[in-house]
């Protein structure tokens, strides 16, 4: 497979950011976006969709993680 010419990635990257959207408006209800993630899935690369469904997660849990900070388990070991 060709890397994606201009056109393609923007298609790609805005399919993404409505995806996105859809899932902060709806709670992560992924079943409420199935349009928007099969438009996604559809105009993205599969290893690029891989990798922009890891980098939300990071980028929720980094979010969390400044909202809230870093509160270790209960009986996790210390470093």
């Amino acid at each position: 497979m060709s890397a994606p010419n201009s056109q393609e990635r923007r298609a790609c990257w805005g399919a993404r950011d409505e995806f996105w959207k859809c899932l902060d408006h709806n709670r992560d209800d992924v079943a409420a976006c199935e349009k928007y993630k099969t438009d996604f899935e559809m105009l993205c690369p599969a290893q690029w969709v891989k990798y922009f469904n890891k980098r939300r997660d990071y980028l929720k849990y980094k979010e969390k993680i400044d909202k809230e900070g870093y509160k270790p388990k209960e009986g996790a070991p210390k470093l």
